[in-house]
Order: C-alpha cells, then sequence, then structure tokens
C-alpha cells in the first residue's frame, strides 16, 4: 500500500519587503552547519550569537521589546586592507534578504574587479532616485516602483559616503522594517543585500503566518506543496552552501541551533 502525500498550503508574497520575518534557521542553520560558524548564548536569554571560524565576523540575534531596536547584527572585524564594518536589521526584515548578506560574506572572496555602484541592481530592478517637493532627484536615494521601499545614502559634511538607510513602510503607518550598513561594508555585500531587496522573486511564507500588509499593499497567492519538500528546503539550501565551500564545513554537522522561537514562522 503506498503512503499518503500530505500538502501543506503556502503563500507566495510579492514585493518580498512585505514577507515579514520567517524562519532564522534559514540564516543560523547554514551559517553552523555548512559554512563552520560556532554558537554561543545564555539559556536564561533568548539571545543566539555565531561567529565565524576566523574569529573576524559576528552575527547576533537579540530579540528587543522595543521595535525600534535592531533583532539582527552582523560585525565584521578589521581586516588587512578591510575596515570594520557592521550591518543591522530590525525584526520584519526577511530572513531571505539577511541570508543574502551572510551568503556572500561566507562564499570564497570575489575576484578583484572594476569599481560598481551598490545602486546598481536596484537600477536594474526598476528602482528610481525619488524626487523632492521642487520636482528634483535625489542622487543620494533609491526608491522602489511601488514606493515601499527605499534606500538612502548617509553622506557626511565633505561629501564622502558613511552609510545606506533601507525602509520599508506603508504611506504614513510607522516602518515595518528598517536596516543600516556603514560605508565601510564591502561592495559586494552591498550590492548582495540590495540585489536581494530588489529580487521579483516572491517569498514563500505559512498560509497562517502572512502579514496584513502584505495582502493590502502586495501581491499573494497559494500553493499546495508536499510536506516532504517543505521539510526539505533547508536542508536542500545547507547543502548547496556546504558544497560550495566544502574548506569550511565541519566534519559532522552538529545540531541547529536554538534560534529565538518568537520569529519562527517559514
Amino acid at each position: 500500500m503506498s503512503a499518503v502525500t500530505e500538502f501543506i498550503e503556502q503563500t507566495l508574497i510579492s514585493p518580498r519587503y512585505l514577507a515579514g520575518s520567517g524562519d532564522p534557521a534559514w540564516v543560523t542553520v547554514p551559517l553552523r552547519r555548512a559554512c563552520g560558524w560556532s554558537t554561543a548564548g545564555d539559556p536564561l536569554v533568548p539571545r543566539v550569537i555565531l561567529t565565524s571560524p576566523d574569529q573576524i565576523a559576528q552575527l547576533r540575534i537579540a530579540p528587543d521589546p522595543d521595535p525600534a531596536e535592531p533583532w539582527w547584527t552582523l560585525r565584521h572585524a578589521h581586516h588587512g586592507d578591510q575596515r570594520a564594518w557592521e550591518i543591522t536589521f530590525d525584526a520584519q526584515t526577511p530572513v531571505e534578504i539577511i541570508a543574502a548578506v551572510t551568503d556572500t560574506l561566507t562564499a570564497p572572496a570575489p575576484p578583484p574587479t572594476a569599481s560598481s555602484d551598490a545602486y546598481d541592481p536596484l537600477r536594474a530592478a526598476g528602482w528610481h532616485a525619488p524626487r523632492h517637493h521642487d520636482g528634483l532627484t535625489s542622487p543620494k536615494g533609491m526608491t522602489s516602483p511601488d514606493g515601499l521601499a527605499r534606500v538612502d545614502r548617509i553622506v557626511d559634511e565633505s561629501g564622502r559616503s558613511t552609510g545606506w538607510i533601507v525602509e520599508t513602510s506603508v504611506h504614513h503607518l510607522p516602518a515595518i522594517w528598517r536596516a543600516y550598513a556603514d560605508g565601510n561594508a564591502p561592495s559586494h555585500v552591498a550590492s548582495a543585500f540590495f540585489g536581494a531587496l530588489a529580487d521579483t522573486t516572491p517569498l514563500i511564507r505559512h498560509a497562517h503566518r502572512v502579514p496584513p500588509l502584505a495582502v493590502t499593499h502586495g501581491s499573494t497567492s497559494t500553493r499546495q506543496v508536499s510536506a516532504e519538500s517543505v521539510a526539505c528546503a533547508l536542508r536542500n539550501r545547507t547543502t548547496a552552501l556546504a558544497q560550495r565551500n566544502p574548506a569550511s564545513s565541519p566534519l559532522a554537522p552538529p545540531a541547529p541551533p536554538h534560534a529565538p522561537t518568537a520569529r519562527r514562522a517559514r
């Protein structure tokens, strides 16, 4: 007698920056199992800290009741010619966007290339410079075609770029989530971040974890998929990253780290 296939309803959400947080394991498990990052934490404190094998990079996940405080902080120490840098993400930042940054950080170093603008992925996706009240466009910022997401370049008095602020918001409502990347972040890391932000591929969420604003201001559709394929998604992602850079993968995959349960939703 053949086994009965179980199906689960999933929702595809577009634009992806309205999809809500998702499951932190999408980021933490591959870092631990495929990239050899070590974990540390206090069982009495809802916090997870992962550190790269070379001790240069650290990812800290610290749930905070204050929505204005970032939950995710990625720090990279000064190394060689690269200055120290930091990127932070609010609680509702989709984990797939955060994963685009950590995946780039754990990939083999890219070959040197001609300098490119971090905004290139945004322009390629149809983002545009916002207009001021006087009708002039701002060279410092980029806005999504739907007007719901924005990236602003921070500059000092001399005109030097000191970082970027990313914000997703709906009209006059409070921001859904914000992220900050300082100006020392490598260009390929910033490009990966903005490329994931502008990617038009819908994100997948469980049907009962769809943010209301995604329904009212985005596009959603449902599909039935096998429970087996849902269960394999994270494992397949982890395996692909391990095969990409086997030198950093641990010999025996350890148990996945405990992530804050308040954010588990995929």
